[in-house]
């Protein structure tokens, strides 16, 4: 028999569907600012063995002509960001929808059941509630990254006035490595969220949209005692 039933409520759907296109915005005229200063590069006695973006990537694009634009859209947005983030991270708190969401002690254990379900190693999932284990473990990761990036981005837009941060965080040029990897942290969490997203198919879609998910309700058996 199937039911409908409450999954996630309107804040959380909110929060992560204003999170979603901020984020994008973020990470694009970020990259406007890094491509402005392309220093990140593997190379060895002068010698370059990896490189992010080719010339030719420039010279299509225009990219290095962009880098007020993207400042301006950057630091205009991430106070958007930086709100959406924190009225988010406050309700789950408030709320006491961190339980479900914070890693528990057999979370990294299930986690790696988890990948091999998904990858059909595996024909037995592992248990699971509101989220499985590794879910547990990456939306909680995503929250301690954007503190990351918040905090890594005020020392470099402020490294002057908030030189305390700029210190704690290793230097300007630390901070800024920090901010361009936590980026690429970001890159990575989109794509493994959307196989994720298809793996679990519409049912689990439709409830960040809706709230409701359906579910099968347990057939209730009638012993002998009862008759």
């Amino acid at each position: 028999m199937k039911i409908i039933r409450e999954k996630h409520s309107l804040v959380m759907r909110w929060t992560h569907w204003i999170n979603f296109p901020l984020l994008g915005i973020m990470i694009w005229s970020g990259l406007l600012i890094y491509w402005a200063n392309d220093e990140y590069q593997i190379s060895i006695s002068g010698h370059t063995f990896f490189h992010f973006f080719s010339q030719r990537f420039y010279d299509v694009l225009k990219i290095p002509h962009r880098l007020s634009e993207g400042m301006a859209f950057h630091f205009l947005f991430m106070w958007f960001f930086t709100l959406n983030g924190i009225f988010y991270t406050f309700y789950t708190l408030i709320s006491g929808e961190w339980r479900s969401l914070w890693p528990q002690k057999s979370s990294f254990r299930e986690a790696w059941l988890v990948l091999l379900h998904d990858l059909h190693i595996s024909k037995c999932a592992p248990p699971q509630g509101k989220y499985n284990a590794a879910q547990r473990i990456a939306y909680s990761a995503i929250i301690l990254m954007g503190a990351g990036s918040v905090l890594t981005g005020l020392a470099i837009y402020k490294p002057v006035q908030l030189s305390w941060l700029t210190w704690v965080m290793g230097g300007y040029h630390l901070a800024r490595i920090w901010h361009f990897l936590l980026t690429l942290g970001y890159v990575l969490f989109f794509i493994i969220h959307i196989v994720q997203v298809i793996l679990a198919g519409w049912n689990n879609f439709g409830s960040v949209v809706s709230g409701f998910e359906i579910a099968s309700k347990p057939v209730k058996t009638i012993s002998h005692e009862e008759e």
